[in-house]
C-alpha cells in the first residue's frame, strides 16, 4: 500500500514537471482585451460578422482585422462598448438588413404536385420546385427555420415576411434560401442596385425610368403607412413632390389591370403619399453612409444633378453644386410653369435633398467663364458631374427666325417667366412643337393676356410626344390645334415686326426613324395666319462650346451634336474623372428619366472613387419606356383573368374656364384625397413578375 502511494506520487511528480516544461515551451498569451471585448458583444454566436463565433470576432477586433462594428447583433451599442475598450472611434456604421424580393406566395399557381421533404432546399433540387414562377417563393420556410432571431414568419399570404425591428442581418436565411429570394443589404447596396433581368419586377416597375418599387409604395399607401410609402419612393426618386406633378407616368401604360380595367393612377399616388408627407411636415429620417473623405462637384443644379448629389451623399461623399442661374432647379424651376410645378413645392423637394447635410452650393457661377476643371481638380474634387442641362434652342428652319422681332425660342419665353421678368405678348401667339414644353408654352401665353393661341403641329395630335393630358388642358383652356402644317416663312411689316406666318399643309407617308408616319408638304397648299408673336418650341441642345477650347482639360471630352458623350452605363466621359447625365447627356428627355440618370452617375462615381468595378451586370434590364420595349419575357400579358371593372379615380382640377385657371398662374391639376388614394391604391393588384391579385369582391 505504501509502494502504491510513492509509486503514485512519484507519477504525479513526473507528470507536473512535464507539464510545467511543456507550458514554458508552448505557452500561448491572450490579449486580456479579448474577453473584455467578447463582453461587450451578443453573445449569439451567429456568424453573421464573419467569424466562427464570438470569441473570433473579439480577437479580430483587437487585431484590427474587424472594425469595432463587425458585430451585427450588438448594434452601434456595441460598437461604441468595443471602441471604448479599445481606445478606437466607434464611427457609423450601416445596419444590414434582410428583405424578401418575392410576393408570390399561395397566389403562384403550381406546375406540378410536391410530396416530398418540406423544404425549400430539398424542393429546389427537383425541377427548381413545383411553382410556376422559376424564381418565386417555394414556401416551405427555410429561411424562416434558418433565423435564430425571429425575425421571420411565412406571412398569411404564403411568402417571407421581415420583423425588421428584430432583423440583425446576419444572412442566415440568405444562405437558406435556393432562389437568391432573401437579400441581406445595406442601405448603399439597394441605392447601387439597377434592375436586372433576373428580378422580380412588375411591369410598372419594369417600364419606370427611375425604377421606383411602383407596387410596394402603393401597398403601403392600402395599409395607411404614407409615410413608408414616401420612404419607398425616396429610395429611387428624390423629387417625389415634382414628378408627382409633371410625370407623363410611362409606368402607367404597362398597367396590367389596363388589360381589364383603367390603368392604376399610380402618379397621383405618388403625389398623394408625398403631399401628405409634406403637410404633415413629417421629419424621416433619410439613413446616410459613414463619410468616405471623397468629394464631388456637381456642375449644374438641375433635376439630374439634384438627384446625382442626393445618392452621392448618401453613399458617404461630400458633394457641391455650382450653377450659373439664381435658383436650382435647371428646367423644371425655369421651364415648367408654376400652375403645373409650384416653386414652392419644388423646394419642399429641393430642401429635403440638401436636408441630409453634407451637399454644399454656390449659384451665379458659370462653367467655362468663372471655374473649369482645372479649378476643380484644384479645389480637391476627386470626380466632376457635368450636368448643364440643354438650355438652348433647336432651330425650326425658317429663315429668318432669328432675326424677327416677336419669335422667341420656347428656352427663353419661360426662363424669363421663370425668373420673374417682363414677357410682354400680344393678342394672337403661335407655338410650333408637339412635346411638353409646346404645351406648357401655349398654357402659359393664355395666362400671359393672348386672346387666341395656336399650336402648329405637322403631324396629328395622335402622334403628338406630349403627355395626353397635357393636350386635354390646351383643349380646355381654348387653344386651337392646327395639325399637319409646316411653318415656312414669316410675314412681317416693315419694321420687321412678326405679322403672321405662312405654312404649308401635311399629308402622313411612310413612318420614319421614330416609327411615326413622315409629313409630306402637299405644293401649292399655302396658307397664312395673322400673329403678333410665335414660339419656337421643337427641341433643345447644350451649350457644349466650351469643348472646343484647345489647350483646357475639358477639350479631351467628346461631344456629338451639342451632347457630352459618355458611357451609357456607368456616365463616364473620356475624362475618368468627369461624368455626364440629364439633357447634356443628350437628347433631352423626361423628368423621371434624368432623376434615374442621376442615380446611376452617382452610382459610376462611387464606383470610381472606391476603385470597384464600375460595369453593370450582364443582366442588366434595359427597358426603353417611350416605346415599351425591352421588358422581361412573359411578363407582359395579352389579358388577364379575375378582374372587375372598377374605373380609375378623376384628376381633380381647377374649374376649366374659370378665371383662376384662365388668368392666373394658381396650380391647375390637385392632389387627390385620402378617400380616393385608399379606393385607387385597392385597384392595385401587387403585381411580382408573374403573379398578381385577382379582384375578390
Amino acid at each position: 500500500m505504501i509502494e502504491a502511494l510513492l509509486l503514485m506520487m512519484g507519477l504525479g511528480a513526473v507528470a507536473g514537471t512535464l507539464l510545467g516544461i511543456a507550458s514554458k515551451i508552448f505557452y500561448v498569451w491572450e490579449d486580456p482585451r479579448i474577453a473584455l471585448v467578447v463582453d461587450c458583444l451578443a453573445g449569439a454566436n451567429c456568424g453573421g460578422c464573419g467569424y466562427t463565433g464570438c470569441g473570433a470576432c473579439a480577437a479580430a477586433m483587437v487585431s484590427g482585422e474587424a472594425p469595432v462594428s463587425a458585430c451585427i447583433v450588438a448594434g452601434a451599442d456595441g460598437a461604441a462598448k468595443v471602441a471604448a475598450v479599445l481606445g478606437l472611434e466607434a464611427g457609423a456604421a450601416e445596419a444590414l438588413t434582410s428583405q424578401n424580393t418575392c410576393t408570390g406566395g399561395f397566389r403562384a399557381p403550381e406546375k406540378f404536385s410536391y410530396m416530398g421533404v418540406n423544404d425549400c432546399r430539398a424542393a429546389y433540387l427537383l425541377y427548381a420546385g413545383a411553382k410556376d414562377c422559376d424564381v418565386g417563393c417555394l414556401g416551405f420556410g427555410s429561411c424562416v427555420k434558418a433565423c435564430v432571431f425571429d425575425a421571420l414568419k411565412i406571412g398569411p399570404d404564403g411568402y417571407p415576411v421581415v420583423d425588421e425591428e428584430k432583423c440583425v442581418g446576419c444572412g442566415a436565411c440568405e444562405k437558406a434560401c435556393p432562389k437568391g429570394i432573401m437579400q441581406v443589404r445595406k442601405p448603399s447596396d439597394r441605392l447601387l442596385h439597377m434592375n436586372l433581368v433576373t428580378d422580380r419586377l412588375a411591369p410598372c416597375r419594369q417600364t419606370c425610368p427611375a425604377e421606383v418599387n411602383i407596387p410596394k409604395y402603393i401597398n403601403h399607401i392600402k395599409r395607411g403607412e404614407y409615410d413608408k410609402a414616401w420612404l419607398t419612393v425616396m429610395e429611387r426618386n428624390p423629387l417625389p413632390l415634382s414628378t408627382g406633378r409633371v410625370c407623363p407616368h410611362p409606368c402607367e401604360d404597362a398597367c396590367r389591370r389596363a388589360l381589364a380595367d383603367d390603368p392604376v393612377s399610380i402618379n397621383q399616388l405618388k403625389r398623394f403619399c408625398s403631399d401628405w408627407v409634406m403637410n404633415k411636415g413629417t421629419s424621416l429620417k433619410i439613413p446616410v453612409a459613414p463619410d468616405t473623405g471623397y468629394k464631388v462637384a456637381i456642375v449644374g443644379g438641375g433635376p439630374s444633378g439634384l438627384s446625382a448629389a442626393f445618392y452621392l451623399r448618401r453613399l458617404g461623399h461630400k458633394v457641391k453644386i455650382f450653377e450659373w442661374l439664381p435658383k436650382l432647379g435647371g428646367m423644371i424651376y425655369y421651364g415648367i410653369p408654376e400652375y403645373r410645378l409650384p416653386k414652392e413645392i419644388l423646394y419642399e423637394d429641393i430642401n429635403r435633398i440638401f436636408g441630409l447635410g453634407g451637399i454644399e452650393v454656390k449659384t451665379g457661377v458659370k462653367f467655362g467663364v468663372d471655374f473649369d476643371l482645372e479649378s476643380l481638380v484644384g479645389g480637391g474634387f476627386d470626380a466632376v458631374l457635368m450636368t448643364i442641362g440643354a438650355m438652348n434652342h433647336a432651330s425650326a428652319r425658317i429663315p429668318d427666325e432669328d432675326k424677327v422681332k416677336g419669335v422667341l425660342p420656347a428656352t427663353v419665353y419661360l426662363r424669363r417667366q421663370g425668373l420673374g421678368d417682363p414677357c410682354p405678348i400680344g393678342k394672337r401667339v403661335g407655338v410650333i412643337g408637339g412635346g411638353n414644353v409646346a404645351m406648357d408654352c401655349l398654357r402659359s401665353s393664355v395666362r400671359l393676356g393672348a386672346e387666341k393661341v395656336y399650336c402648329l403641329y405637322r403631324r396629328t395630335i395622335k402622334e403628338m410626344p406630349a403627355n395626353v393630358v397635357e393636350i386635354e388642358a390646351c383643349e380646355h383652356e381654348g387653344i386651337e390645334f392646327i395639325t399637319l402644317c409646316t411653318p415656312t416663312k414669316f410675314t412681317t411689316d416693315e419694321e420687321g415686326i412678326l405679322t403672321g406666318i405662312e405654312y404649308l399643309k401635311n399629308e402622313l407617308g411612310e413612318p420614319d426613324a421614330s416609327g411615326r408616319r413622315k409629313p409630306v408638304p402637299i405644293e401649292g397648299s399655302e396658307t397664312v395666319i395673322p400673329l403678333d408673336n410665335f414660339i419656337l418650341a421643337i427641341g433643345q441642345t447644350t451649350d457644349s462650346a466650351f469643348a472646343d477650347e484647345e489647350g483646357t482639360a475639358v477639350s479631351r471630352l467628346e461631344t456629338k451634336w451639342g451632347a457630352i458623350v459618355n458611357d451609357s452605363d456607368t456616365h463616364q466621359t473620356a475624362i475618368p474623372y468627369v461624368f455626364t447625365s440629364g439633357d447634356c447627356a443628350g437628347p433631352p428627355g423626361l423628368l423621371v428619366a434624368a432623376v434615374g440618370a442621376g442615380r446611376r452617375a452617382a452610382r459610376g462615381i462611387h464606383k470610381y472613387l472606391m476603385g470597384e468595378d464600375m460595369a453593370f451586370p450582364p443582366a442588366r434590364l434595359r427597358v426603353d419606356s417611350r416605346r415599351m420595349k425591352g421588358h422581361i419575357p412573359g411578363t407582359i400579358f395579352d389579358s388577364i383573368e379575375g378582374i372587375q371593372r372598377k374605373g380609375r379615380i378623376a384628376q381633380p382640377e381647377l374649374e376649366p374656364g374659370s378665371y383662376e385657371r384662365q388668368h392666373t398662374y394658381a396650380e391647375v391639376d390637385l392632389t387627390v384625397t385620402e378617400e380616393d388614394a385608399l379606393k385607387e391604391a385597392n385597384r392595385c393588384m401587387r403585381c411580382c413578375l408573374t403573379c398578381y391579385n385577382k379582384d375578390t369582391s
